[in-house]
């Protein structure tokens, strides 16, 4: 993960050893990364998701590119998650996905830091599009996803799905 400075964020490397330290100690993540930790992070949905990336990019290093923590700069807290995936084998799209905790919701840092993780994502070599989904009820989503310039490309039950 390149590091992606905003006017109020920074999107940092979220390494294996910080994903360790994310579901097993509060304390112990503040230490590695020298940022406080925002109550309520991980979120729930994406602590499930650890131990699973922890595991694939512990035997499959390069694929931890993608992967990245959000940093207010002003506090130095880490408030949430971003990054991409290869999706369904693909090497051509990224998917993005992000989760922010809520005390820090509703304040526009998704927007902000997903207009710059996919400006930067599609001057990467060999990439032709980045792709996302949503619930079809998740309005901050479905704004988040629209001002970071990717468009509706398809609803199929109870998802929105998205592309650049």
């Amino acid at each position: 993960m390149p590091y992606i400075q905003t006017s109020r964020l920074t999107l940092i490397t979220f390494t294996v050893a910080m994903m360790k330290a994310a579901i097993s100690n509060k304390a112990d993540l503040e230490r590695i990364t020298t940022y406080r930790v925002a109550d309520g992070y991980p979120m729930t949905a994406y602590k499930e998701i650890i131990p699973y990336k922890i595991k694939q990019f512990s035997e499959y290093p390069h694929e931890n590119k993608w992967e990245g923590i959000l940093v207010h700069n002003q506090t130095r807290t880490i408030i949430g998650d971003m990054g991409f995936r290869y999706r369904d084998g693909k090497q051509d799209e990224l998917e993005l996905g992000y989760s922010i905790v809520p005390s820090y919701q509703g304040h526009g840092y998704a927007t902000e830091m997903a207009q710059a993780l996919v400006a930067w994502g599609k001057t990467q070599s060999g990439i032709n599009r980045i792709i996302a989904s949503c619930d079809y009820d998740n309005f901050a989503s479905i704004r988040v996803l629209e001002k970071a310039g990717l468009r509706r490309v398809e609803k199929k039950d109870s998802k929105i799905y998205w592309s650049t």
